[in-house]
């Protein structure tokens, strides 16, 4: 059955999905389906149904027709194995309990992870902020960092980062590493990685303040509905008090002057001249005045090769 495809698996579907109606093109259904799953095997996370239509890749169709699939019989003996609520790929069954061990992590560090994030909406210049990573798929280790999505007001994102950098430092005697991965001034929130893990990382974000701000984002960044069309909302609501007490609008009114650039100018060139030193930079490392996103890993491209790679061995089952 996979066999039959043979492109890369994050290339865009969306074209022919409303070529064909899921009656007459159950090979194409079947083939996201199992995309979906080999995606979240590689963080060792099996997928519930409901799940499985969320991220399906490329193909907007109902919850009735992946059950359909999904409970038919067809496809999973040879592909999916199924472990009550959840399917994973043939061969790892023994994620479910991975997941079970760590959903129990997340739910233990949610409450900090609220509370550090009202800390940071509640800061001069910030306009939204959203968990991410590993903690927003309630998938964490205990060794796993609370990971950040902050936008910001337009031409104080570096003094903004100054800040964020203060609540670090404030979790860190207290056991909790957290990482501002991504921030975003409000002038650039078309995001330019068009691909399979910024779709996921946008549509599995969870906005805990500033919600006008997080609809913005969504609507300026529509080409995620291609890879994720049943993605389209928010995969819960969890938003916290955004105070804008006095002190707040001092310092922003403050700061919104030619000091207050200057300042600004200062602390991004700095701060720019440390990350980028020795060799820091990676590719989907990026900064100047609008961004600030710190993935000098290259974290992003190592998960789309380990897909292409468990895809090709999802393929390969069937050769």
């Amino acid at each position: 059955m996979a066999s039959s495809i043979r492109s890369s698996p994050e290339q865009n579907y969306a074209a022919e999905s409303h070529l064909f109606p899921m009656g007459e093109n159950p090979r194409l259904l079947q083939q996201a389906v199992l995309q979906a799953v080999a995606y979240s095997d590689i963080f060792d996370y099996p997928l519930t149904a409901t799940e499985i239509h969320r991220y399906l890749m490329n193909l907007p169709v109902s919850r009735n027709e992946i059950d359909d699939i999904l409970h038919g019989g067809g496809l999973l003996p040879g592909y999916l194995s199924s472990c009550g609520d959840y399917f994973t790929l043939v061969g790892r069954e023994t994620i479910v309990d991975t997941r079970r061990q760590r959903e129990a992590e997340a739910h233990r560090r949610w409450p900090r992870a609220l509370h550090y994030g009202q800390i940071i909406a509640s800061l001069p210049f910030v306009r939204m902020v959203a968990v991410t990573g590993e903690l927003a798929m309630d998938n964490m280790s205990p060794k796993s960092d609370i990971d950040y999505f902050i936008i910001t007001e337009p031409g104080r994102l570096w003094l903004t980062r100054l800040l964020v950098i203060a609540v670090v430092r404030y979790a860190a005697p207290r056991g909790d590493v957290i990482c501002p991965n991504f921030l975003l001034s409000e002038h650039a929130l078309t995001l330019d990685d068009r691909n399979l893990y910024t779709a996921h990382e946008v549509a599995q974000m969870v906005p805990i303040a500033g919600r006008e701000v997080y609809q913005r984002l969504r609507a300026s960044n529509c080409w995620v509905d291609e890879f994720l069309p049943n993605a389209s909302q928010s995969p819960r609501s969890v938003f916290v008090a955004q105070r804008a007490g006095l002190l707040r609008r001092l310092i922003e009114s403050t700061l919104r002057t030619q000091a207050g650039a200057r300042l600004e100018r200062w602390e991004m060139e700095r701060k720019i001249r440390k990350l980028t030193r020795g060799g820091l930079s990676h590719p989907e490392a990026s900064f100047c005045p609008d961004w600030c996103k710190g993935h000098v890993d290259g974290h992003g491209e190592r998960i789309l090769t380990r897909f292409r790679e468990r895809w090709d061995a999802v393929e390969g089952r069937n050769q």
